[in-house]
């Protein structure tokens, strides 16, 4: 049983998603070897082609799931162009799978100012340093940047650079899988209603 109260085979019969995600991420956090909170993050751009990589999961609650990023990157500027996006969170060790897609909104500046200060210190210097998805001409222009924005902002706090903040996944559907033998999965997809609750059904694997 996971901290949360819920057990794996609890999916079947929960009434809302959230509490029920919440459960199988502390499940994949005792679990899983590295980043528990990977997520494939899928977006399309302005031809419609898809592009998907991966994330982490920064937050998340009743009003969706957060990551940051730059805006200026290949998929900043795709989730700009759309508003929409969605994600799939694959835990290897437990068997287990979450899919999520929806509109797009863009978090708060006191959202982004708050995580973005418990960043290290070098992974708030590579934010400004960083042309996110755009040519490098070799790594020592990297590092040059680098050394540049350290020598800049030496002594005090980092400014969050106006071009990095954070994307809210505000989810219309949440399909649950769990892996079951011979390929008879568990399926069960919530899909938000007109009266913003979840509606739920099971589906054939």
């Amino acid at each position: 049983m996971s901290e949360t109260g819920l057990t794996s085979s609890d999916f079947i019969e929960a009434a809302e998603p959230f509490r029920l995600f919440a459960a199988w991420l502390d499940d994949a956090t005792k679990s899983e070897i590295n980043d528990p909170n990977s997520v494939a993050l899928a977006t399309v751009d302005a031809e419609g082609m898809p592009n998907v990589r991966m994330v982490l999961l920064k937050g998340f609650d009743e009003g969706g799931f957060v990551f940051y990023t730059n805006f200026e990157s290949a998929k900043g500027r795709e989730i700009l162009g759309s508003m929409k996006a969605a994600m799939c969170f694959h835990w290897k060790s437990l068997r287990r799978q979450v899919r999520a897609r929806g509109p797009v909104e863009i978090v708060t500046d006191a959202e982004a100012d708050a995580y973005y200060a418990t960043r290290p210190r070098g992974s708030r210097i590579g934010a400004w340093a960083s042309k996110q998805s755009r040519p490098l001409e070799s790594r020592f222009a990297l590092e040059k940047a680098v050394a540049e924005y350290t020598a800049r902002h030496a002594i005090g706090d980092i400014p969050r650079p106006k071009h990095w903040s954070g994307f809210r996944i505000v989810p219309q559907t949440i399909e649950f899988w769990h892996d079951r033998p011979f390929r008879l999965h568990d399926r069960v997809v919530f899909s938000r209603n007109a009266e913003g609750g979840w509606d739920k059904v099971r589906l054939y694997p």
